[in-house]
């Protein structure tokens, strides 16, 4: 597998994660990372669009499940994004960051969030 990646860093959306009922019912603003583990030799040679994957596209892939309803934990955030990306079958892998940039705790908190890491099967 090649180590070739686009990455994405910083995309915020609103969005309604949690298990509390303020997070059920107000979005919050939730930032997400992006590495996405594809083979780019094709268009580091071709200069074209068409042999990559489109980092709008990915953005816009990303902030569609964000605000697509409500999920109670980051994790299943963060699995269905993977699972997003998986399904093109160019990917070979991804790691997906979520973070709460503004977690309702009563501590000094910047940020919560999870990082995972997901491959496609051996092909």
């Amino acid at each position: 597998m090649p180590a070739d990646r686009i990455e994405l860093r910083g995309l915020r959306a609103l969005g309604r994660c949690g298990v509390l009922a303020e997070e059920q019912a107000r979005p919050q603003p939730l930032e997400v990372d992006l590495d996405v583990e594809l083979d780019l030799a094709v268009a580091g040679a071709s200069d074209d669009l068409a042999d990559t994957i489109d980092y709008g596209a990915l953005c816009a892939l990303v902030e569609g499940v964000i605000v697509a309803g409500h999920v109670a934990l980051l994790e299943h955030l963060a699995e269905t994004i993977a699972a997003r990306v998986l399904a093109d079958e160019r990917v070979d892998a991804v790691t997906v960051a979520v973070r709460k940039l503004r977690p309702p705790v009563a501590h000094e908190l910047a940020t919560s969030g999870v990082r995972l890491h997901r491959a496609r099967a051996e092909r």
